[in-house]
């Protein structure tokens, strides 16, 4: 793991065109771009050599340096996770939960045949009967709420044999690798601590969870 002053070093050596070619500079000018004394730079220079992230060639009046592929990478990395952090597009909102049965009645609704249909068309898949529900720890609650910002798919109600059934609001959510759904009832208060998802599979067993155990879902937003 490269230490936050050795990455602040590299940052720099890049904006100085570090990472273009070599960079000419003597002790001293490279201390006051690091804001540093002269040892602590050279220091920095000798880790960053070290851990192969840059290259020097060494002169009576100064050194070339060179921000190497693997340097490179390392800015990118940190890049994509400021990106990750105040980005607009690309973003994912995060929730982990422990694994909580719940009444049953997933199973029953998620194998209605228009609930069904419905779902294929907006997320892409047929739900498994059956929900997975999730108990949300106090700390994940106001992303909770950050999600209930962004746009959900309303899922319209229907009637049949004399009953009628209301409608849903799903979102697109991910466990793992699996393309899955957060619904939520239409005509009732629902938990704000309780995350109910559907999925093409049977999440319990195909991700042999049990009761407590934790998982995490990725929300993407725009």
């Amino acid at each position: 793991m490269v230490l936050a002053e050795d990455l602040e070093s590299l940052k720099i050596i890049a904006l100085m065109g570090g990472c273009r070619g070599p960079v000419f500079a003597s002790s001293q000018v490279l201390a006051g771009a690091l804001v540093t004394s002269p040892q602590t730079a050279s220091r920095r220079l000798k880790s960053l050599e070290n851990q192969r992230l840059i290259t020097r060639t060494m002169n009576p009046d100064g050194q070339h340096i060179t921000v190497t592929k693997e340097g490179e990478e390392e800015l990118r990395r940190e890049y994509a996770e400021y990106c990750r952090l105040f980005g607009h597009e690309g973003g994912h909102y995060s929730l982990s939960g422990v694994v909580v049965s719940g009444l049953g009645e997933g199973r029953y609704y998620m194998s209605l045949e228009p609930y069904k249909k419905q779902f294929l068309r907006h997320l892409g898949f047929e739900p498994y009967p059956g929900t997975l529900n999730l108990r949300l720890a106090g700390s994940d609650i106001p992303i909770r709420k950050k999600i209930e910002t962004l746009t959900w798919i309303p899922i319209k109600g229907f009637s049949t044999e004399g009953r009628t059934f209301g409608g849903v609001r799903c979102l697109p959510c991910r466990i793992n690798d699996i393309s899955c759904g957060i619904v939520v009832p239409g005509r009732s208060h629902y938990p704000e601590d309780i995350v109910e998802v559907i999925a093409p599979v049977g999440l319990r067993d195909d991700l042999h969870l049990k009761e407590n155990d934790r998982v995490n879902i990725e929300v993407a937003y725009d």
